[in-house]
């Protein structure tokens, strides 16, 4: 029963697929809002400079970046998400402000230096090899870029000591966390912000 139950679980939000995707990518459109716009502005992107999404999920920050930024780029491994994500950017896509890619975080498909700013909302703990995923971002972003990322604390599997240590290795500087109360049931979350140095 429990391993039904997460298997249900992962094909809702962890690697969302089929209708339980769909399902989860509603979900996740209502829940995350807050987090998406609090992160959003936080990362502060401007009309000059391109963001790259990691895991959009149903597009609700991809679209806030989108409207503020000369383009967003969203790069998830999930077909059912980039639908949603594709279907809520719509006109965004069509103006040419919001590109939609399949990807991760370890393989953006980005040239090396061609984004200004990551920004990464509750999908930090699917990266897989995170330390690589770092490198891969400071690699995509230019000097001067930053990264945004925002994940439920109770799902990150190490201490924010050690994620601040993973992003100095890869070569981001000024690593901070913070912790960020949103409400509801599911806690606080975790806040990394960094830089690439200019």
């Amino acid at each position: 029963m429990a391993n039904n139950l997460m298997k249900a679980l992962d094909a809702a939000f962890g690697h969302p697929r089929g209708k339980v995707g769909e399902l989860g990518g509603r979900v996740m459109a209502v829940l995350n809002a807050k987090v998406e716009e609090h992160v959003t502005d936080l990362a502060a992107p401007t009309a000059e400079e391109v963001v790259l999404v990691l895991g959009p999920g149903p597009g609700v920050g991809l679209k806030l970046a989108g409207e503020r930024a000369l383009k967003a780029i969203g790069v998830d491994p999930s077909q059912v998400m980039l639908d949603e994500a594709r279907e809520r950017c719509a006109e965004l896509i069509v103006s040419g402000r919001v590109e939609l890619r399949e990807g991760a975080a370890t393989r953006t498909g980005q040239p090396e230096d061609s984004v200004d700013v990551v920004i990464s909302v509750n999908n930090l703990q699917l990266w897989g090899n995170r330390p690589a995923a770092f490198h891969e971002l400071v690699r995509v972003l230019r000097p001067g870029g930053r990264l945004v990322v925002s994940v439920h604390r109770r799902v990150l599997d190490t201490s924010e000591y050690d994620l601040i240590k993973e992003a100095e290795a890869a070569g981001f500087t000024g690593v901070r966390t913070s912790l960020q109360q949103y409400g509801g049931v599911v806690g606080p979350s975790v806040q990394l912000l960094a830089d690439v140095p200019a």
